[in-house]
């Protein structure tokens, strides 16, 4: 029998990492094509200030990452989900269900990880605090399934969420709670009257309206909880965007060939909306894929526009090969997390960087090594990057632009390619310096030569600039011609 268990958990591993990147891929989280501004004045003033800050972590731990799989997919039925054929559906969910009798993260420590986002320059977190499984990792309390109730109960940073916040807040963080509008455990989502077969609820709506009032009472009163218990929030960031009004279901979401609901899974996110900026003022809804007045930046996910955005957006991407943890995890180097850095920045948006701590409460070494080499260049480059805006002409080759919110300021940051011999010689067609004026290399604070021919800008830099490509990028600093 201990053998089986083994052989189970083995199985459970490969598939979850087999499987870690597939959410992306199955119609699961798709952007929106359309955008509409806020009219709260609170609102588009707090979306400026989210604007300006470019970089941020985005956190998911829960149950997945006591076995390291892929987080909450693997208890979805749906045929691209992977699981051992030996296995019936119903075990595998009691037995993912049953990590929460024995997650007990004794080594929590969110300071560590705080500490690890400000030395990498991130400056706003989305905080994982109910992932679709339902596991809450709050001390909600509408569920008895939540990371205060197992074996973590007695800790005294039980109420994970809490210590969270506070350690990012007192590091200078944007502070964002991550809520799912799905919750797979709750009786009144998946009710267990009937099977599961998709992410869907898994009843109909319509001839059971009393539990889809309680479900509506349920997510409303854990949203409430978190704008009201656990200090100033700047962002709630609602997954599960199938779960919309029927309405909103239009010929952009049906191309995505995602699984459609038959009836409205309408939370009424207006009254959400209200009842949240009660308690946080000018609070930003993203309320994911489903455009309209409560998605108050759109969120692609796993990628970067081809083209520049004039709206507000982000590019949600993970560190490694998985949001949570999974054991040998690959994970990116920190010159590639630069480069998709500076070139979101440049397309108008914002890099919002996934990783996942480990079951004890810790980030993996490889994590927190990773995020200090990345802070190396951001301390000492990242004023061409926080608080810029777009430019008309924002990319030439290897180089791109960005400029200050006044328009006065021009950056051009120029990404070292590792595979080619770099040139001591930089240039950049358009985005003329004025004529007389001072190119100043950003991390020196020193000027340097150029010359312009036409539309031409060349660099010609010293002896003393390296241009290996550990230095991954350099930026410059000028000022435009009119």
């Amino acid at each position: 029998m201990l053998m089986k268990t083994r052989m189970m958990l083995i199985v459970i591993l490969l598939m979850g990492i087999f499987s870690r990147t597939s959410a992306q891929d199955n119609g699961v989280h798709h952007q929106s094509t359309a955008y509409e501004w806020p009219k709260d004045p609170l609102v588009r003033q707090k979306l400026d200030k989210w604007q300006d800050q470019k970089f941020g972590m985005i956190i998911h731990w829960g149950l997945y990452a006591v076995p390291g799989i892929i987080e909450s997919w693997q208890i979805c039925s749906e045929d691209w989900i992977e699981r051992d054929s030996n296995i019936t559906y119903n075990d595998y969910k009691q037995w993912y269900w049953d990590q929460s009798k024995v997650f007990n993260p004794v080594k929590f420590n969110p300071e560590q990880w705080a500490k690890a986002g400000a030395a990498a320059g991130m400056r706003y977190l989305v905080f994982t605090t109910k992932h679709h499984d339902g596991f809450s990792m709050f001390d909600t309390k509408h569920s008895v399934f939540k990371i205060s109730a197992g074996p973590f109960a007695a800790h005294p940073k039980a109420d994970v969420a809490k210590f969270v916040f506070d350690a990012f807040r007192k590091e200078g963080f944007m502070i964002g709670a991550y809520f799912s509008k799905p919750d797979w455990h709750s009786q009144y989502y998946w009710w267990s009257k009937y099977a599961t077969p998709n992410r869907n609820n898994n009843y109909d709506i319509r001839k059971n309206p009393w539990r889809w009032n309680k479900f509506k009472e349920y997510t409303h009163n854990q949203i409430g909880e978190l704008m009201n218990n656990y200090g100033k929030i700047d962002i709630l960031w609602l997954d599960g965007g199938w779960v919309r009004p029927l309405e909103s279901i239009n010929a952009e979401v049906l191309s995505w060939g995602a699984e459609i609901p038959k009836w409205s899974q309408d939370i009424d996110m207006p009254k959400i909306a209200e009842n949240a900026r009660k308690a946080q003022p000018g609070l930003l809804m993203v309320d994911r894929t489903v455009h309209g007045p409560y998605e108050n930046y759109q969120t692609p996910e796993q990628k970067v526009p081809e083209a520049q955005l004039a709206h507000p957006w982000e590019s949600c991407m993970t560190l490694g090969g998985a949001w949570g943890f999974v054991p040998n995890d690959q994970y990116k180097s920190p010159s590639k997390v630069i480069h998709t850095l500076v070139e979101v920045a440049a397309k108008g948006g914002s890099l919002l960087l996934g990783v996942g701590p480990k079951p004890d409460g810790t980030f993996p070494e490889e994590v927190t090594a990773k995020l200090n080499e990345i802070g190396k260049w951001t301390s000492l480059n990242g004023k061409a990057v926080y608080g810029t805006r777009i430019t008309k002409n924002y990319h030439d080759g290897n180089t791109w632009f960005t400029q200050s919110k006044d328009g006065k300021t021009r950056y051009a940051i120029h990404c070292l390619d590792a595979d080619k011999e770099q040139s001591r010689t930089i240039s950049w067609t358009g985005n003329n310096p004025k004529k007389g004026s001072k190119i100043t290399l950003i991390s020196t604070g020193k000027n340097m030569k150029w010359k312009q021919e036409g539309e031409t800008t060349t660099i010609d830099l010293p002896a003393n600039v390296s241009v290996a490509a550990a230095n991954i990028a350099l930026a410059f600093e000028f000022k435009p011609a009119k």
